[in-house]
């Protein structure tokens, strides 16, 4: 919920009512999550990769909400209690060419299990993440190498438009 208020939020403040500039609202919600979950007391980095990207909020929406559930599941379980005299590093990136966008968000953490796929997991969280790119027509990509990454590709969704 916080999620979708934050679009709204920064939807209201933003000059163009119809779209969204993502590079503070993701810096803004990973914020929000690591003091929510208790974690600023890890040695836990975040590392933000987006210049200038925009979307509709048709699309912000489920994008928003995808990055929220990806950095909670880090935060919940890519650093145990036995990753503590590591440092973790939790990445966003957010590219944009024309109205084509990849959104990567990765972790140096203990990794996913290799037997976890968000189109079958039993968990709620990924099987919205799983959702959410779907309605995105999105396509996900999950390299498991040293932590795990989440690579989604998808196109801006142009919806009727409102008056």
């Amino acid at each position: 919920v916080k999620s979708m208020a934050m679009i709204h939020e920064k939807l209201y403040q933003s000059p163009n009512l119809t779209r969204v500039d993502f590079k503070d609202y993701i810096e803004k919600l990973a914020s929000n999550l690591i003091y929510t979950y208790k974690i600023e007391n890890r040695d836990i980095e975040q590392v933000f990769e987006v210049k200038d990207v925009e979307m509709n909020i048709d699309t912000a929406i489920p994008c928003g909400l995808i990055i929220n559930e990806l950095i909670t599941n880090s935060l919940k379980y890519a650093f145990p209690p036995s990753f503590q005299n590591k440092k973790g590093v939790i990445k966003i990136k957010l590219v944009q060419t024309g109205n084509l966008f990849q959104l990567e968000i990765s972790d140096n953490g203990v990794g996913l299990h290799a037997d976890i796929e968000p189109e079958n997991a039993e968990t709620l969280g990924l099987q919205l993440v799983h959702t959410l790119v779907n309605q995105l027509d999105g396509s996900l990509k999950i390299d498991r190498i040293r932590g795990t990454k989440f690579t989604i590709t998808f196109q801006e969704l142009n919806y009727k438009e409102r008056i």
